[in-house]
């Protein structure tokens, strides 16, 4: 019965280890009908083409995103071109 909550607690604590964000950066979903997660650097939020995608989310979300995090409405190859000019930024 012990090696049992040994195991269920390692399980569970790597489970929660996946999901964990690392300091400094945000969890956002991308794409137009499946939502793909991506994890970003926080510094993304101030720059002005981020701050556009920002714009689209509010426009058709508000404050109620449907995957309970932030969740931007474009394709996931506009999110990648997005965030790959800003890490060469």
């Amino acid at each position: 019965m012990m090696a049992i909550h040994k195991i269920l607690r390692r399980s569970l604590s790597a489970e929660k280890r996946s999901n964990e964000i690392p300091k400094g950066h945000l969890a956002v979903y991308v794409g137009e009908s499946e939502k793909k997660r991506f994890v970003i650097p926080l510094s993304y939020l101030n720059h002005p083409l981020f701050q556009e995608l920002l714009c689209q989310a509010e426009e058709e979300f508000g404050f109620n995103h449907p995957m309970g995090g932030l969740t931007i409405p474009c394709t996931e190859e506009l999110f990648i071109d997005v965030t790959s000019h800003l890490r060469k930024a």
